[in-house]
């Protein structure tokens, strides 16, 4: 069927819509528009849980063993008896905490958000290729929200091995209270939220490859577009394996099995188990794990180009540098996960190997840093919450990522393995990254989905207090992870050696509290503006791209009659061959006007 025909038929079909009930409009419904706001709603929601999960136990390490009246209200007295934090509990925070910002956070959430809001609206499509399934993968999302926020309340506690769930730890339900029934409903979350995320990519990369409006090349895409498609390439290959390790594991746990235990004993007593290899799980979770840090961390480096390039008022510098650097990120991100292993007892020759690769991937992390830098050089800077935000994500992306040369080096790492110098790293890189790519979304995007603008300066205390807040946080870890402080102990007191290590805990602790408390006004800001905000115009940034030349509010296929065509790409800012500063793409080229080169 040609593009006219589509569009005709679709055109017809609309005329004869039924009127959407309350159902099926907010909940069970097929429109992406309104699906990229159920994914950003819950994974607010289960960002709350998340971070309020963080300032728990960051309270616990600063003051250990003291009686905090919270501990009791919200862990009972099974779990802070007195309000004193069990270290049963402690382990329990840290890896739903991890897992909720890794995977419901900043996998489902930001992708799920974006890639549904903006791949059709970009690319000049009525829908994503199969609205159906789209509303199943958001659903499979939410029910293992469901499952994973349930395994909380199960009675022995929830899954505590770490967001990496290392067997034998997680693969004997009787080695700790957190191995029993919370392990179970982890890994069946998992495995339902990977099969949402299964779905979802395949129909981005669908939508993108078959349903781009006439003149939309590859090559007119925006960055943001490129993104979300490389990214849902990645989650294809690499998110099955760990749906294999989370089945194995379930094998082992559940039906007997040895896949990953050998000659275990627990209190004196020979178990069964032969012939497995723990370090065989390690080598499938990373090979999820580690592109997983760019599943996270790509989307919001697009949104990042699409937000510098619109506010500084210039085309985005080196488009198609650009886009090689998305793609080489994307390949090697599946041959660097030995680098998580370097202590695990592999070949010494291996981890040279893994060390090489590792540090490749610091080249087009190198190129996309310049190319921000030069995009905002002698730009027309519009400093907007959103951009500050982008600028922000820049700085802890090459603050963050210069300390992974350190453990992606495997001598150098083997000093700093599991120490806070990791959780300082990772966090800067892909946690902290990520979130001001979520967040300059949303203030940048905000108008494009509920129809009002964001009050700017509550995004400006916003941006101010988190990002002083965040560094105020992981700056100070390094120092404590290069004096040899370790990862997940839920008080150090028993070392004397880390005495004097207390009140930088302290110290990070309240900048965690405060930042922690300043997303309330973010929270604020976000829920009453969808009701009360200022109404936006068609196109309040002045942007290139075709979602702005969509009527405010929403209807069904997103543009009344016709689709825009394209004629140039989406960074025609500053053109010296037009009057305005910026010209969107479905403005056909005027006669003698040179296409820009990228």
């Amino acid at each position: 069927m040609s593009a006219e025909g589509h569009d005709h038929a679709i055109d017809h079909e609309h005329e004869h819509h039924h009127k959407d009930t309350f159902i099926t409009k907010y909940i069970f419904s097929i429109d992406h528009k309104m699906i990229a706001k159920q994914y950003l709603i819950t994974g607010i929601f289960m960002g709350i849980i998340g971070v309020g999960m963080s300032l728990l136990f960051r309270m616990q390490l600063a003051w250990p063993e003291e009686s905090f009246r919270i501990f009791n209200i919200l862990l009972g007295d099974k779990f802070a008896p007195n309000g004193v934090m069990a270290n049963d509990i402690y382990l329990a925070l840290v890896t739903i905490h991890g897992t909720i910002m890794v995977f419901f956070v900043l996998t489902a959430a930001l992708s799920g958000t974006f890639s549904n809001l903006l791949i059709p609206l970009q690319i000049g499509a009525r829908d994503m290729a199969s609205g159906f399934m789209n509303m199943v993968s958001y659903w499979l999302f939410f029910l293992s929200s469901v499952i994973m926020i349930g395994s909380l309340f199960v009675e022995a506690g929830p899954a505590s091995s770490g967001w990496t769930i290392y067997p034998p730890l997680s693969a004997l339900p009787q080695a700790i209270p957190g191995s029993g029934m919370g392990m179970t409903l982890w890994l069946v979350s998992m495995a339902i939220f990977i099969a949402s995320s299964l779905m979802g990519s395949l129909n981005y990369v669908v939508t993108v490859i078959n349903l781009r409006t006439k003149g939309m090349s590859m090559t007119r895409l925006p960055l943001t577009i490129w993104a979300f498609f490389v990214t849902a390439i990645i989650g294809i290959v690499s998110f099955p394996v760990l749906l294999s390790a989370a089945l194995l594991l379930i094998f082992d746990r559940s039906f007997g099995t040895s896949f990953f235990l050998s000659d275990i004993y627990i209190a004196g007593e020979v178990l069964h188990y032969q012939g497995g290899s723990p370090v065989l799980f390690e080598h499938l979770f990373w090979f999820l794990g580690h592109p997983e840090v760019y599943i996270v961390l790509l989307p919001a480096l697009g949104i990042t180009s699409e937000v510098i390039a619109t506010n500084s008022r210039k085309p985005i510098f080196g488009y198609r540098a650009m886009i090689m650097s998305i793609i080489a990120i994307a390949f090697l991100s599946t041959i660097v996960w030995g680098h998580h292993m370097f202590i695990s007892g592999m070949n010494p020759f291996l981890g040279s190997v893994f060390t090489f690769t590792t540090l490749l991937i610091a080249i087009p992390s190198a190129v996309k840093a310049f190319n921000y830098i030069t995009t905002l050089w002698k730009g027309n800077l519009q400093l907007n919450p959103a951009m500050l935000f982008s600028i922000g994500l820049v700085s802890t992306f090459i603050t963050g990522g210069l300390t992974g040369i350190i453990l992606g080096d495997s001598t150098l790492d083997i000093n700093v393995h599991d120490t806070y110098f990791v959780v300082a790293h990772f966090h800067l890189v892909m946690g902290i990254s990520a979130l001001y790519g979520m967040f300059a979304g949303i203030y940048h995007w905000f108008p494009r989905m509920f129809g009002r603008m964001l009050n700017k300066n509550l995004g400006y205390v916003h941006f101010w207090v988190t990002a002083i807040c965040a560094y105020g946080v992981f700056f100070p870890m390094h120092f404590i992870g290069l004096a040899g402080l370790p990862r997940r102990y839920y008080t150090n007191t028993n070392f004397p050696l880390f005495d004097d290590l207390q009140n930088v805990n302290v110290l990070i602790t309240t900048f965690a509290l405060i930042g922690g408390a300043f997303q309330l006004v973010f929270l604020y800001n976000f829920f009453v503006s969808i009701f009360y905000g200022k109404k936006s115009v068609m196109n309040p940034w002045k942007s290139n791209t075709l979602e702005w030349t969509a009527p405010v509010e929403h209807i069904h296929g997103n543009w009344p009659g016709e689709i825009p065509e394209v004629y140039r790409w989406p960074y025609d800012y500053s053109n010296p061959a037009h009057d305005v500063d910026f010209v969107p793409q479905n403005v056909p080229m005027k006669e003698g006007e040179e296409v820009l080169h990228h």
